[in-house]
């Protein structure tokens, strides 16, 4: 029976959906509040799953002393990358683990000439593979509709298999080695999370749509969260099954 170890960069951005799938499962799970000084888990520890939430701090922050734990993060994701060991990161966390196997994490920017941009509300990723070449992708359709939060994109390391894109960001899914995938997206997002991101973010929310962005989303979170919440869960499913399957390599 694997365990699964969770960290967290913010108290507001918890393991969700993905806690819930984990307690059906009968799977042990363990919170790592590394912005609280919990110690990082060893990175051998091979029936552990390592999952990376996300946070408002990115790469470009490693080297600052106010989040001391994103460096050893990122040392802890690439020792276990090297020993095909399975981890997941979401949001800034598949930041973190593309970074950690050589990718690089630059500013989002659209349009021509190219200007930042902040992706952020409800919008579709449409997924690059097949559930035939991909399982875990199986039971979803060719495009879902997920949750955004973010201002980077991540340029994919060589070797990463790319299974997701958004209009405005290319590398939204993707898998390095046969053990590790990376969400930019938000798949483990509840109602009660969705609501206080909103409140607590409110600054990221406006600078990226403007004064009524907070009551678009959530408009747009009472039209859609109940009906792409299964596919969530399935996605999350999904992985945890991937993740504990012994490595083809």
């Amino acid at each position: 029976m694997p365990e699964v170890v969770v960290i967290q960069h913010i108290e507001r951005e918890g393991p969700g959906l993905l806690a819930a799938a984990v307690a059906d499962r009968g799977w042990p799970l363990r919170l790592c509040r590394a912005w609280a000084g919990d110690p990082l888990p060893a990175a051998d520890l091979a029936e552990v799953i390592v999952v990376v939430l996300g946070g408002p701090m990115g790469v470009a922050d490693l080297d600052d002393p106010a989040h001391p734990w994103l460096a050893p993060t990122v040392e802890l994701l690439r020792r276990r990358l090297a020993l095909g060991l399975p981890c997941l990161g979401i949001c800034l966390g598949a930041q973190l683990l593309a970074h950690a196997a050589g990718g690089t994490v630059l500013p989002l920017e659209v349009g021509d000439p190219p200007r930042p941009h902040r992706e952020v509300g409800f919008g579709a990723i449409t997924f690059t593979a097949t559930a035939s070449e991909e399982p875990v992708l199986a039971g979803l359709a060719r495009s879902e509709l997920v949750l955004h939060w973010h201002g980077d994109r991540v340029v994919l390391p060589p070797g990463a298999t790319l299974l997701g894109s958004s209009l405005a960001c290319p590398e939204q899914f993707f898998r390095i080695g046969s053990r590790a995938y990376g969400l930019q997206f938000h798949a483990e997002v509840t109602a009660a999370m969705l609501e206080r991101w909103i409140d607590e973010d409110a600054d990221f929310v406006r600078s990226a749509l403007g004064s009524q962005g907070a009551g678009r989303i959530r408009a747009d979170a009472r039209r859609w969260l109940a009906a792409a919440t299964p596919a969530w869960h399935r996605l999350i499913v999904n992985l945890l099954e991937e993740l504990v399957r012994p490595s083809s390599g």
